[in-house]
C-alpha cells in the first residue's frame, strides 16, 4: 500500500513538472502567434495578451478649456487641477481617466473604462512578410509610411529546396552503411566503425574553410548539389550510428531465414531492413530535417547570401538586423519558419519515441 502511494505521488510529481514545461514552451509560441495577426501598431502599444476580453479605457466627452489656459500652471478640469505632465500621461479621476485629446486646442477627453471582446485581428502582416510587394503601414501616431514586403515565400522555397534532399540523401546512405556494420562481415569493419563515430566529436567549423576551398576548385561553391552534399556530410556520423543501434538489434533469424531462401542483400534491406525501421528512420529524419531547416552558418557558407538563394534563417536575421522595429514583420516570419518543422513533427510523433527507445535494450 505505501509503494503504491509512493509510485502514485511519483507519478503525479512527474506529470505537473512535464506540464510546466509544455505550459513554458507555449505560452510565448502562442504569444507569437497572436502577435502575428494583430496590427502593427497594436503590437507597438500593447502586450500580445490584450486579444483576450479585457478592459481599456475608451474615449468619451471631451472637456473644452479657456483658450487662455496656461499648460506651464496647475490646470482645472470640472473643479480639479491638474499638472501638465499628469494629463499627457493620463489621470484618474471619479472613475474616468483625464487625458488630452488636444492640447493646443485645449481639449481634455474624459475616458471611461469598457470591455473590448472582439480583438483587432489581420492577415496583413502574412502578406506584407510573404510578398516583396509595397504595402501601407499605419503607424501608431495615425501616420502612414509605404515599406516593401520581405519575400520570405521564395526564402521559405529556397529553404524547403534544400532540407528535403539534405534530409532523405544522408538517412538513406546512412541506413545501407549501418546495415552493412551490424551484419556485413569486411575487413576493417569495426576500425571504419570507430573512425566514422569519431567524426561526432570534430567541430564543424574546423572543416568549413577545407571543404569551402575544394568547393571553389570543383565548382560546386552556391549550388543545391553543393550545400546538399555539405549537409549529407555533416550530418552522416550521427546518423549511421543512431541507425546502426536500432538496426543492430534486429532478430538475427529474420537475416538467416531470408538467406535461406535465396535472399540477396539488397532484398533483404530493402523488403526487411527499411520497412522495419520506419521508427528510427522517422526519428532521426526529424532531427536532421529540423539541423538543416534551421541552419544558418553552413547555407552562409557554401550557397551565399544572395536573395535568390537566401534560407529562412537568413532572412529572418536581415529582418532582424535591418528591420528590428517592425515587429508585426518579424512574429508572421517567425510562426512561417516554425510552420513546416511543427508539420513534419506531429506527421511522424506516433514513431518518434519508438525509434528513439530502439535499440536501446536488447531482447
Amino acid at each position: 500500500m505505501v509503494g503504491t502511494k509512493k509510485k502514485k505521488g511519483s507519478k503525479t510529481a512527474v506529470n505537473l513538472i512535464l506540464g510546466v514545461i509544455c505550459f513554458l514552451w507555449i505560452l510565448p509560441t502562442f504569444g507569437l502567434f497572436a502577435s502575428s495577426f494583430r496590427p502593427a501598431a497594436d503590437i507597438l502599444q500593447t502586450g500580445w495578451w490584450k486579444v483576450f476580453p479585457h478592459q481599456e479605457w475608451k474615449a468619451g466627452e471631451t472637456v473644452q478649456l479657456p483658450k487662455e489656459v496656461d499648460l506651464r500652471e496647475p490646470i482645472e478640469v470640472n473643479g480639479k487641477t491638474y499638472t501638465d505632465e499628469q494629463l499627457k500621461a493620463g489621470v484618474k479621476a471619479d472613475g474616468s481617466r483625464l487625458m488630452w485629446e488636444n492640447r493646443r486646442a485645449r481639449t481634455v477627453n474624459m475616458q471611461e473604462q469598457g470591455w473590448q471582446a472582439v480583438p483587432d485581428l489581420t492577415l496583413d502582416n502574412y502578406k506584407n512578410v510573404l510578398s516583396g510587394k509595397e504595402y501601407t503601414l499605419k503607424e501608431a501616431d495615425g501616420s502612414e509610411t509605404v515599406q516593401k514586403g520581405s519575400g520570405l515565400s521564395q526564402a521559405f522555397w529556397n529553404t524547403l529546396t534544400i532540407a528535403v534532399p539534405a534530409t532523405v540523401i544522408p538517412v538513406l546512405i546512412a541506413s545501407f552503411a549501418a546495415y552493412a556494420f551490424a551484419w556485413l562481415r569486411f575487413p576493417g569493419r569495426k576500425t571504419l566503425f570507430v573512425i566514422i563515430i569519431a567524426m561526432l566529436v570534430i567541430p564543424i567549423q574546423v572543416a568549413l574553410i577545407p571543404v569551402l576551398k575544394d568547393y571553389t576548385a570543383l565548382g560546386l561553391n552556391g549550388s543545391y548539389l553543393g550545400i546538399w552534399l555539405a549537409h549529407t556530410a555533416f550530418g552522416l556520423p550521427l546518423v549511421t550510428y543512431f541507425m546502426y543501434n536500432f538496426i543492430s538489434q534486429l532478430p538475427k533469424d529474420l537475416f538467416e531465414s531470408a538467406f535461406i531462401d535465396g535472399a540477396s542483400h539488397f532484398t533483404i534491406f530493402s523488403r526487411l531492413i527499411l520497412p522495419l525501421s520506419v521508427p528510427a528512420l522517422a526519428s532521426i529524419g526529424i532531427f536532421q530535417f529540423l539541423w538543416v531547416w534551421n541552419d544558418y552558418l553552413v547555407s552562409l557558407i557554401f550557397i551565399g547570401n544572395q536573395p535568390s538563394v537566401q534560407v529562412m534563417s537568413m532572412k529572418i536575421a536581415d529582418l532582424v538586423g535591418s528591420r528590428g522595429n517592425d515587429w508585426h514583420l518579424l512574429t508572421s516570419a517567425a510562426f512561417i519558419s516554425m510552420l513546416m518543422p511543427l508539420a513534419i513533427f506531429f506527421l511522424l510523433q506516433k514513431y518518434f519515441v519508438r525509434g528513439l527507445m530502439g535499440g536501446s535494450v536488447k531482447g
